[in-house]
């Protein structure tokens, strides 16, 4: 890749890892701050909780998708990414500074609310906005390993929130992480939105978005980021929420919920699970480059279609397994496993989705239909785990996760192959039969 492009790819990235930071964070220090806004004896009503407005976060997600995916289709990419870091960091703030229960009784709670629904404005837009860069700044024959730098930065992100979960639990006392030093990540990324606010102001916009044809050729510019355009596009967007279905449940039950996992149902120690999600999530981040260039050979569809074989009949054996794997080496192996599997999806879904529009639409494209089904299916996922547990049927669950990957396993094999497609000539051509796709002319 050139340098221009390297560029554009690692400061779209460095923007990215910090907004997942802030968004993951909240789902890695939940067992610590769960008590300060909802007292009970049950821990798993606490969780449960927490994990509710995890999930009222994610349905602001297509609010999100909507108004940064028509900013990033009209005003350019830059300004969307710069849009949604602002509210970011906004979120991060308020959720350092809210008074607990003792405080101001569920006056916190509903200031943690509002910091989420914050959260989900900013992240809705966050993902397309970035899918969108990082496959519009690559070359054409590298756009899958460009854009896995998506995936990569989103883990990082959360590498470094476990990183520094596990930097306080072994420099300050339960009791303090408790009362007072879950605070510390949010501030952390607070501080960290701010630098990448800068970065961002100052970033490259993507050739495509300025010199492309296509935004005039095919929306016009009043058009151009609005749901009478989206809806010309109706077959892809639907396209896009099928495909995403399988995949988002499965990322987050191995990445956001395995930690709450293998501490409240497989019976590891806080620290012994938040060092097991790390080491994995390490690896993982390491795995999307390779699959990303991989696809850039191969195609787009052989990687959908083994994350989705692996999934529907992997995960029930591999969650069996790892509520009984009682110690560090078998819970690792087992996350590691699952997550070599996700990673047929995770490396390659931004850049699948930004191929199917043109560029007058991308955005928005990408950003509202992926946003409804992360709303559906990814942001749900906690809390559907934890009510199957509550219920006292935790399994039900595994079939749940492996049932959404047999519905996305369809959809990858009746769709078209994406990987030659010319993002300056995109047509409203929905690839969705098994023929390769060929270069518009």
């Amino acid at each position: 890749m050139e340098r221009e492009q390297w560029k554009k790819v690692l400061v779209g990235s460095a923007g990215n890892m910090v907004e997942w930071f802030d968004w993951f964070v909240y789902a890695s220090f939940a067992t610590y701050f769960a008590g300060s806004f909802f007292p009970s004896d049950n821990p798993t009503a606490q969780l449960m909780n927490t994990a509710g407005i995890f999930a009222v976060g994610f349905f602001m997600r297509p609010v999100g998708g909507w108004l940064l995916g028509r900013v990033g289709d009209r005003k350019g990419r830059k300004a969307a990414l710069t849009l949604t870091v602002s509210l970011m960091s906004a979120s991060a703030v308020l959720i350092a500074v809210a008074p607990t229960y003792g405080v101001a009784g569920y006056g916190g709670a509903a200031v943690l609310l509002i910091a989420r629904l914050l959260q989900g404005l900013s992240v809705g837009g966050e993902y397309a906005a970035s899918a969108t860069y990082l496959t519009e700044a690559s070359s054409p024959e590298k756009r899958g390993f460009a854009s896995s730098f998506q995936y990569v930065s989103m883990t990082a992100g959360q590498i470094v929130g476990l990183g520094l979960q596990i930097l306080l639990q072994r420099t300050m006392s339960d009791e303090a992480l408790h009362s007072w030093g879950w605070r510390i990540p949010f501030i952390v990324g607070a501080l960290g939105a701010a630098v990448i606010f800068y970065l961002r102001r100052n970033m490259l916009e993507t050739d495509v978005y300025e010199e492309s044809a296509d935004a005039d050729a095919t929306v016009g510019g009043d058009d151009k980021g609005t749901l009478k355009a989206l809806w010309a596009h109706k077959r892809e967007a639907f396209l896009v929420i099928a495909l995403t279905m399988g995949g988002t449940v499965a990322y987050y039950t191995y990445t956001t919920y395995l930690t709450k996992y293998l501490s409240n149902s497989a019976g590891l120690s806080k620290e012994t699970a938040t060092l097991v999600s790390f080491c994995a999530l390490v690896v993982f981040a390491c795995l999307q480059p390779v699959a990303g260039a991989l696809s850039d050979r191969i195609g787009r569809r052989p990687l959908l279609i083994t994350f989705a074989i692996g999934s529907t009949f992997l995960t029930v054996p591999i969650m069996t397994l790892l509520q009984h794997a009682g110690s560090f080496w078998p819970a690792l192996g087992l996350s590691l496993l699952a997550l070599v599997i996700v990673t047929g999806y995770t490396s390659i879904n931004a850049c699948v989705k930004a191929e199917l529009f043109p560029t007058g639409i991308r955005a928005l494209g990408v950003a509202l239909p992926y946003a409804i089904a992360n709303a559906l299916f990814g942001g749900t996922a906690e809390y559907v785990a934890l009510w199957f547990k509550d219920a006292g049927i935790e399994s039900g669950y595994y079939w749940y996760v492996a049932g959404c990957a047999a519905v996305s396993l369809i959809v990858y094999l009746l769709m078209r192959e994406t990987r030659d497609i010319d993002l300056n000539k995109v047509k409203a051509e929905a690839p969705v039969s098994g023929e390769p796709a060929k270069q518009n002319a």
